[in-house]
């Protein structure tokens, strides 16, 4: 399937995760020619709407991150070309990537979740910590971003200031959210079926974007250290996070699990990095899936996701 057809790997762009998302999609072309198929790597600037067209690009393999490749907006460019392409659909990846939307979503569905306080800019000066619907620690991130981009962790009044100006930085609403102490944990989707599960243990203060992209800052531990009924449950919240966003290809949930053994949801991460050492990856790698494999079967889930009844179209302009 598709080898027949020329293939976009769109990488880099415009967002705060432009490095991480051209290593992801240097790496996914790798893949690609070593499968045999006919691809080119197009960095996702202003004028990407063009290269693709002069390109011929038949399908886009997106290995874009953060706002512009993850939020619905490429996606809503590839729907106008009618490109088919991987990963979610528009309204999807707008929803993944709001963490208040999201959230909220997640909330009508009884998935459980960390109590949050949702913070505006022009707020922020009279905010105080009495706001909060719970104690300290609170982990402050902004809205619209991936990666642990703009994210802080409060325990202390006197360091709200730098955290609130940080995040800040990169959007004008940020989610302000109930510290969970535990094991992080991320479970991998791939079709609407779960791949498996990872432990990570940053040896920062929590799973910053140091501690992601700096090699030794962090420990993977596959699979996770719970028990089979624990990770089980994880199992089925990310599965059912994934299903009522509306997600499609391959995602990642993040979770924290208290020490009593209760998950709490996160994110879902739409386009989930993709680097050879990346965490799904690492999950596929484990339920013994390889790279390559694995980037072959996320290209096969390539679709555009607005149907158009081309017939029906076409006999009512004749009508």
């Amino acid at each position: 399937m598709f080898k027949d057809k020329k293939i976009g790997v769109l990488m880099g762009g415009t967002s705060a995760e432009r490095e991480v998302s051209l290593n992801s999609g240097r790496a996914i072309l790798k893949a690609l020619w070593d499968k045999g198929y006919q691809a080119i790597g197009l960095d996702a600037k202003k004028d990407i709407g063009l290269r693709l067209v002069k390109e011929g690009i038949n399908v886009a393999f997106i290995a874009l991150h953060g706002r512009y490749g993850e939020d619905g907006s490429i996606q809503g460019l590839l729907e106008i070309l009618r490109i088919p392409y991987t990963g979610s659909g528009i309204l999807a990846s707008a929803l993944s990537m709001n963490k208040l939307a999201s959230r909220q979503l997640f909330e009508i569905h009884n998935l459980p979740t960390p109590r949050y306080h949702l913070l505006q800019e022009e707020d922020a000066n009279r905010f105080k910590s009495s706001d909060l619907p719970f104690p300290l620690p609170a982990v402050v991130k902004p809205c619209g971003e991936g990666s642990s981009v703009g994210i802080s962790i409060v325990s202390k009044s006197r360091e709200w200031k730098a955290a609130l100006e940080e995040a800040f930085r990169y959007d004008c609403e940020i989610l302000i959210e109930q510290y969970i102490a535990g094991k992080e944990v991320h479970i991998g989707i791939l079709q609407d079926r779960v791949l498996g599960g990872v432990e990570i243990v940053p040896k920062d203060k929590f799973y910053s974007y140091r501690a992601k992209y700096t090699k030794g800052q962090s420990d993977y531990i596959l699979p996770p250290r719970l028990s089979p009924r624990i990770l089980k449950k994880a199992e089925r919240i990310a599965l059912k996070a994934h299903k009522c966003l509306g997600c499609q290809g391959a995602t990642r949930a993040d979770l924290r699990v208290d020490p009593r053994g209760r998950p709490y949801l996160l994110e879902v991460n739409s386009l989930p990095g993709m680097t050879a050492t990346s965490l799904l990856p690492k999950i596929a790698r484990e339920s013994g899936l390889n790279y390559n494999d694995l980037v072959e079967r996320i290209l096969q889930t390539a679709s555009l996701k607005i149907r158009v009844p081309e017939q029906k179209v076409r006999q009512r302009r004749k009508g």
